[in-house]
C-alpha cells in the first residue's frame, strides 16, 4: 500500500471528512427539528444527506486508487 500513494494520513482525512458529514447533517437536522418541533424527521433527513455526502466525498478522494 505504501507504493501507490494511499497512506494513513489520506485515509484518516477521508474518515474524518465522512464523520463530519454525518455529524453536520444530524446537527443541522436536530436544529431544524428543534425550531419546527418535528423530531426526528429532519434528523433522519440530515443523516441521509450526511451519508450521501460522505459517500460522494470518499469516492471522489479515492477513485484514482480504485482503478488499479
Amino acid at each position: 500500500m505504501a507504493g501507490n500513494g494511499l497512506d494513513r494520513s489520506k485515509l484518516l482525512g477521508v474518515g474524518s471528512a465522512i464523520a463530519l458529514c454525518l455529524l453536520g447533517g444530524m446537527a443541522l437536522g436536530w436544529f431544524v427539528d428543534g425550531r419546527l418541533h418535528t423530531f426526528p424527521v429532519f434528523v433522519l433527513v440530515g443523516l441521509a444527506l450526511g451519508i450521501a455526502g460522505g459517500c460522494v466525498y470518499a469516492y471522489v478522494e479515492i477513485r484514482e486508487f480504485l482503478r488499479e
